[in-house]
């Protein structure tokens, strides 16, 4: 494919997802269809179809892009974490939550959640899968971060424990997408509050 080829494909497929998140976010899921999407994109209905088969897929499209750039700024956090690590794990958790709602709103997450439940063995759910665990390795990095600095027992499993405080604070997301008048600052106050004392542990493991 030629380099040219290859800048329009990419831009079409932008101009579709642009003008799926769009419509989603103006209309609800369920109400968007992909003609309209097609028509906001300035595409054919066809042409569409030649990227996403699904408006599923579609979503989980703008979960890929906005997990790719929330791993880039928490890689910068990882890199350079608060010395606390309560902080830290609080800066991270912080991170995820703000961006989050970038690309998808409470009801299109609701949408995203129902695939990787009820078609988990589907290649849409699998891709979930996969970013959830590209999260839980980047908090089990952190954890080894201050494990390397001494804070933390360097014979506990980081990869462990960083599954553990990644669906401490998916389980907090969970709720806050199914709770439409749950806000985003009662999200961080809950995260706060259950991170503290988790975070009190292992830096006791040093004593």
């Amino acid at each position: 494919m030629s380099k040219l080829r290859q800048i329009q494909r990419a831009d079409r497929e932008s101009r579709i997802l642009s003008a799926a998140l769009r419509k989603f976010r103006a209309d609800g899921y369920n109400r968007s269809r992909i003609e309209d999407i097609a028509e906001v994109a300035e595409v054919s209905v066809g042409t569409v179809y030649n990227y996403y088969c699904t408006k599923g897929d579609i979503l989980i499209a703008a979960v890929t892009l906005e997990v790719e750039e929330v791993l880039a700024e928490g890689q910068v956090l990882v890199d350079h974490p608060p010395e606390d690590l309560s902080e830290a794990i609080l800066a991270l958790t912080y991170c995820y939550y703000d961006h989050s709602l970038n690309y998808l709103n409470k009801d299109m997450w609701r949408r995203v959640l129902g695939v990787a439940i009820e078609a988990g063995d589907t290649q849409n759910g699998r891709r979930y899968a996969e970013l959830d665990a590209k999260l839980i390795v980047q908090v089990g990095d952190l954890v080894r971060r201050f494990q390397q600095n001494g804070e933390i027992d360097p014979d506990l499993d980081a990869a462990a424990l960083g599954r553990v405080l990644f669906h401490n604070l998916n389980q907090l997301f969970i709720t806050f997408v199914t709770d439409d008048a749950m806000t985003l600052e009662n999200l961080r106050q809950q995260a706060t509050t259950l991170t503290m004392p988790l975070a009190k542990l292992l830096i006791g493991t040093m004593k």
